[in-house]
């Protein structure tokens, strides 16, 4: 309307667009208005981009806090709206490894009691399938409840009992002498296998399994497939499963080390960790 103004008549200008007068000079008015969120408009950005865009405006504002911004989450949420910075939205897909009881079934120990007061006290797993091209990836990590790091994690072709015991042996290395903890899963078949009970014993690791048709009982590691996905897996179109493993580990890492978490004070898992131990 202002570049038409120049030609046309302004009162017909405003008829046919329906706005009133004192609206159309008050717009035009803010448009000549230095943008006063300029400096955070462009910190936002920074940080969304830097994010991968895996950041909503909650983890931007704490980012943004952590940086020394005194700013309302509002106005972060304002923000990121209109310069169109959208975090995707979950959604499920869910691997079922249950094929009734073949093996040895174990009490729910966990009983959703997912807070755990010091570090290798609580574990807990579960594998979840990918779909790359034609062909299926299966992942199966192992995630502590006193950070929500992940200890270790298998990738395999198959869903195997080999495949789920890789990262149960990769997570047992890392525990020094004496530690003993409790490993909660499903009711999957790889677990009531007669080579986990082996393991578990051998590592004098109380045994912990859902309720079948619970998934709840296990909503922590399901809500780290969700981030996964949402801020990798679905965000790009994977053509070979050399290039899924490459962006699988970056993310893990970037996860363990980088990305902030709500739920550990707007720390990552291993800034967490390292403020606990050194408290």
């Amino acid at each position: 309307m202002i570049a038409l103004k120049a030609s046309h008549s302004l009162p017909l200008l405003l008829q046919a667009a329906g706005l009133a007068r004192s609206t159309f000079f008050h717009r035009q008015a803010a448009l000549k208005t230095p943008d006063r969120h300029a400096e955070l408009r462009a910190k936002i950005q920074e940080v969304f981009t830097r994010a991968r865009g895996r950041y909503g405006h909650r983890r931007i504002h704490a980012v943004l806090t952590r940086q020394g911004w005194q700013i309302a989450r509002k106005t972060v949420m304002k923000l990121t709206r209109e310069e169109n910075l959208v975090c995707k939205v979950r959604t499920r897909s869910k691997y079922s490894s249950y094929k009734g009881q073949v093996g040895k079934i174990a009490d729910n120990l966990l009983k959703r009691e997912f807070d755990a007061q010091a570090p290798n006290t609580k574990w807990v797993t579960d594998v979840t399938e990918f779909k790359i091209a034609e062909r299926k990836v299966y992942l199966s990590p192992v995630l502590d409840l006193f950070d929500r790091s992940i200890v270790s994690y298998s990738v395999s072709e198959s869903p195997s009992v080999a495949f789920t015991n890789e990262s149960l042996i990769e997570a047992i290395g890392t525990l020094t002498l004496g530690e003993t903890l409790m490993m909660h899963s499903d009711q999957g078949f790889q677990y009531q296998h007669a080579s986990r009970q082996k393991l578990l014993s051998n590592a004098n690791m109380a045994r912990s399994m859902s309720r079948k048709g619970n998934c709840l009982d296990n909503s922590v590691m399901e809500n780290f497939f969700g981030h996964l996905k949402d801020e990798m897996f679905h965000r790009q179109d994977f053509t070979d499963t050399d290039g899924f493993l490459t962006e699988l580990d970056d993310y893990i890492h970037w996860y363990n080390y980088e990305r902030i978490s709500l739920t550990l004070q707007c720390l990552s898992p291993m800034e967490y960790r390292a403020q606990a131990l050194a408290a």
